[in-house]
């Protein structure tokens, strides 16, 4: 993922009661999810591990920002946190600076990482230990739908807690939707990987083809778009795939990273992903070829 910049004036926010919350992780998804709850009159305290891009938030939407995660969860309604990896979540979490030590009781935790379902719940019930509650709620739409407010969030609670959060967190997103217990966010969000994968793919594979066979391929895909094989890939990423243009988007690192999520789990309930493992391997190629930071859709140089 790459950020873009951002213009957010043009989004409209519902109107809710104004919480005070806390954001933890400020990297291309962080940064403008916390400036739309911000810009929607949410009193918020961000913390990033690199302090500067805390301070820098902090002056451009005019919030507040901490020096630990402890600080900025400190009395507030609802943190929310999307960071790198499970390690990076149990950072932000646990120990004498974690959030959870901070936190008033009864307040929600809301963690926006994609991480594995193992964490979700191993938080899930940490934060009940302490009196809190715990949302796992991984989200689709990358940098883009965070930038426009319009992402997808997938999530994994209890109902009580979900209902809290979910005014505030439409903040910047077009769908907030509560998928089963601890974890079940964490599982939707691999259900989505294993569809983008396999679909990526099939996308490369027909635009090769039609290349090969000398086909005008944005006028061909003007036209299949319309039908059955219409697609978000086909009709956001088929035109820059013709071009050759992947330095946006959502990176390939970031790509393994999830479909490492998704077979770890596949090898504990039994799913079987043949078409998934064997894209994931597509990816390792490009990662050797020093493409670790193109978007997705750069499946299609193995095939050029």
């Amino acid at each position: 993922m790459f950020y873009l910049g951002h213009d957010m004036s043009t989004r409209t926010y519902e109107p809710t009661p104004a919480r005070d919350v806390a954001f933890l992780g400020l990297g291309v998804m962080g940064h403008p999810m916390a400036g739309h709850l911000a810009r929607a009159g949410h009193r918020t305290t961000v913390y990033n591990r690199t302090a500067a891009k805390a301070a820098q938030w902090a002056a451009e939407y005019g919030g507040g920002h901490a020096a630990t995660p402890r600080e900025a969860a400190r009395g507030v309604d609802i943190v929310f946190a999307c960071v790198g990896n499970d390690d990076d979540l149990r950072s932000v979490t646990l120990g004498d600076d974690g959030a959870f030590a901070g936190m008033k009781r009864g307040a929600i935790f809301v963690d926006h990482t994609t991480a594995s379902a193992e964490v979700a719940r191993e938080l899930g019930a940490e934060a009940a230990r302490r009196g809190l509650q715990f949302v796992d709620a991984p989200v689709s739409g990358g940098n883009l739908g965070a930038i426009n407010g319009a992402l997808t969030v997938m999530c994994g609670g209890d109902a009580a807690a979900f209902e809290t959060m979910k005014p505030v967190a439409m903040a910047f997103s077009k769908a907030v939707t509560l998928l089963g217990p601890h974890g079940a966010g964490q599982l939707a969000k691999m259900v989505n990987q294993i569809a983008i994968a396999g679909l990526v793919q099939g996308l490369s594979e027909a635009i090769a083809f039609g290349e090969k066979a000398g086909l005008d391929m944005k006028a061909v895909l003007g036209v299949i778009g319309k039908g059955a094989a219409q697609s978000w890939q086909m009709d956001n990423r088929g035109p820059t795939m013709v071009e050759g243009r992947f330095d946006f988007g959502f990176a390939i690192d970031w790509m393994r990273k999830d479909l490492g999520l998704v077979l770890d789990e596949a090898r504990r309930n039994g799913a079987r992903l043949p078409v998934t493992a064997l894209v994931d391997q597509f990816y390792a190629d490009l990662q050797a070829q020093g493409a670790n930071r193109l978007d997705t859709s750069s499946l299609i140089k193995r095939l050029r």
